[in-house]
């Protein structure tokens, strides 16, 4: 057994926490997330104290080396595009729910409770099983808090292995699919590969886009130019 197969080797943890049973409805429809309305209700607390996580160089040092033992068991079983869907599901949760949100990164679960909820989650989303011992491990390493790095460093593995450029774009508003495509298309001619798009949103944008591709960054969003005139009415009283 590899070192990585052994790190994430099975771990089934008991779902009878009452935090499982405020989860049923996680992922019930196609697409949608169903969580209950508020998980705060369970133990009484106010769920939205989050918990102050490392620094992000950190988080990213701990993220990088979960994503290395799941991308490498992911490709000895032949199973990347698997791995794929894992990362769109996990993607969508954390970009539709607060309460996801809430339960991978607040300090008011115990370990056994956040072990129990991402086991029964990733059972009911359809997670892989590599994915969901991952979780489960991170829950007991009280390591959640780093499943967005996670995500982002698998998705910039894959990408990198099929030769692709992941773009980080931010809009105001989410990005229709023909949208997306011509931004892809033209990215690509720019960068002369494919490209990926990473989408999320920012209502706080107005309008226009945040592209980013490594540590390039391209700003067109209306904040940005209001900011830039801002400034420069400043220079000019």
């Amino acid at each position: 057994m590899g070192v990585h197969e052994h790190m994430l080797r099975g771990l089934a943890p008991s779902a009878t926490s009452p935090l499982i049973s405020s989860l049923g409805g996680f992922f019930g429809r196609t697409n949608t997330l169903g969580f209950p309305p508020s998980m705060a209700q369970i133990r009484g607390q106010d769920i939205e104290r989050v918990d102050v996580s490392e620094p992000a160089s950190i988080s990213t040092g701990i993220a990088a080396r979960y994503a290395t033992a799941v991308y490498e068991l992911a490709k000895e079983a032949g199973d990347v595009k698997s791995l794929e869907g894992d990362i769109e599901i996990l993607t969508a949760a954390m970009a539709e729910s607060s309460d996801f949100n809430a339960l991978i990164n607040s300090p008011l679960y115990s370990r056994d409770e956040q072990r129990a909820a991402v086991t029964a989650i990733a059972a009911k989303a359809g997670l892989t099983s590599v994915m969901s011992n991952t979780l489960a491990l991170m829950a007991d390493k009280r390591r959640l808090f780093v499943v967005p790095h996670l995500v982002q460093a698998l998705r910039l593995a894959i990408a990198e292995d099929k030769g692709e450029v992941t773009a980080d774009v931010t809009s105001a508003k989410a990005l229709t699919k023909a949208q997306s495509a011509s931004l892809a298309k033209t990215l690509k001619a720019r960068m002369g590969k494919d490209v990926t798009i990473n989408a999320s949103v920012d209502e706080s944008l107005i309008g226009g886009l945040i592209v980013k591709v490594g540590s390039k960054m391209i700003d067109t969003s209306i904040r940005s130019k209001l900011s830039s005139l801002q400034n420069a009415m400043k220079e000019v009283g």
